[in-house]
C-alpha cells in the first residue's frame, strides 16, 4: 500500500508532518510506502536532520502550498502544482492508494471533489470528528465542511457516518441522533424537521433528536448536523480541558492549602481525562 502525506500541510510543516510520517513507518514495520509530497529540498531536510535508516519512503516535488490563509477554490486554480493538488492528482492516477493532509480543510475538500470526483449517492462530501464521551467516543458529522446543508445532505451524512462508526469504529447497529434544540420531533428549524422526516425513513437505527448536552454522554454514536453547528461544536469541545486546567490553576493560587489539593486532585484528572484531549484526535 502506497500513501501520499501532504508534507508542507498543517502546523509546523514540514518539520512535524515529516517527523510524524516516519514514525507511522517506524511503528507499523514499514508495512506500507510512505509518499511524501511538497518541496523536495525541504523534506530531504527534514529527513537528514530526523534519520530515515531503512524506512520504506519516496519524495514527490511540488513547489507550491496553499496556506491556511488561502482561499479553497482561488488557491487550487493558482497553485496547481501545491501539495495538495499534486497529491490528489496521483492519487487519481493510482500511483497511491490513500492521501492523507493535515492543512487547509477546504482546500482538500474542493481539491478531493474535482479531482477524484463524488462516491456514489453522495452529492455533497462532508468532515467527520470523533469526539470523546463517558463510554468511548462518538462521530459527529459535518464539523466544519458545509455551512449550508439541505436535508438530503444530512441523511447522507448520515449513512457514511453510519458506515464509519461500524467498520472502523467497531459499533455493530451504529445509533444515529440528530443533533437539535430539544428532544421531541417538532422542535428545530426548517432544516432540522425535513431532515427528521427523511432520517426515520432511512433503515438506520435513527434514535430521533439529541441535544448538546447528549454528545459527551455517549447517547448516540454518529450525530448529525451541518457544518455551522458542528464546528461550533467541535471548537466548544476543544475548550472544555484547557478550561478545566485553568479553573485548577485558579483555585491553586489561592493558598498553600489550595495548592496541595490541586496538586492531589491535579493527578488524578491527568489520567482521567486523558482521553478528553483534543490533541489525541487532531
Amino acid at each position: 500500500m502506497k500513501i501520499a502525506l501532504d508534507a508542507m500541510g498543517g502546523d509546523e510543516a514540514p518539520l512535524k508532518i515529516v517527523e510524524g510520517g516516519l514514525q507511522a513507518l517506524r511503528e507499523s514495520g514499514n508495512r506500507f510506502e510512505l509518499v511524501l509530497v511538497g518541496r523536495q529540498d525541504d523534506i530531504e531536510k527534514e529527513i537528514v536532520r530526523l534519520g530515515a535508516g531503512e524506512l520504506n519512503y519516496s519524495i514527490v516535488n511540488a513547489p507550491d502550498v496553499i496556506e491556511m490563509s488561502d482561499t479553497p477554490n482561488l488557491a487550487i486554480k493558482q497553485k496547481p502544482n501545491s501539495s495538495i493538488v499534486v497529491g490528489l492528482r496521483i492519487h487519481q492516477e493510482g500511483k497511491v492508494d490513500a492521501f492523507v493532509s493535515a492543512g487547509n480543510t477546504g482546500a482538500v475538500m474542493s481539491a478531493s471533489t474535482l479531482i477524484l470526483g463524488r462516491a456514489a449517492g453522495v452529492s455533497r462530501p462532508t468532515v467527520g470528528t470523533p469526539l470523546p464521551t463517558v463510554s468511548g467516543s462518538c462521530f459527529v458529522l459535518d464539523s466544519g465542511a458545509s455551512s449550508d446543508c439541505r436535508p438530503q445532505h444530512l441523511a447522507e451524512f448520515a449513512v457514511m457516518g453510519s458506515i464509519y462508526a461500524s467498520e472502523i469504529m467497531q459499533i455493530r447497529n451504529p445509533r444515529v441522533g440528530l443533533l437539535n434544540i430539544g428532544e421531541e420531533r417538532t422542535k428545530g428549524n426548517e432544516l432540522a424537521l425535513a431532515s427528521y422526516t427523511l432520517l426515520e425513513k432511512s433503515g438506520l437505527n435513527f434514535i430521533g433528536n439529541v441535544e448538546g448536552r447528549d454528545i459527551l454522554m455517549g447517547k448516540a454514536d454518529v450525530i448529525v448536523t451541518d457544518g455551522f453547528v458542528g464546528n461550533i461544536v467541535l471548537k466548544f469541545a476543544e475548550s472544555i480541558l484547557p478550561v478545566l486546567r485553568a479553573r485548577l490553576i485558579q483555585y491553586a493560587d489561592k493558598g498553600i492549602f489550595q495548592k496541595l489539593q490541586a496538586l492531589i486532585a491535579a493527578r488524578t484528572l491527568r489520567k482521567a481525562l486523558k482521553g478528553f484531549s483534543y490533541e489525541a484526535y487532531g
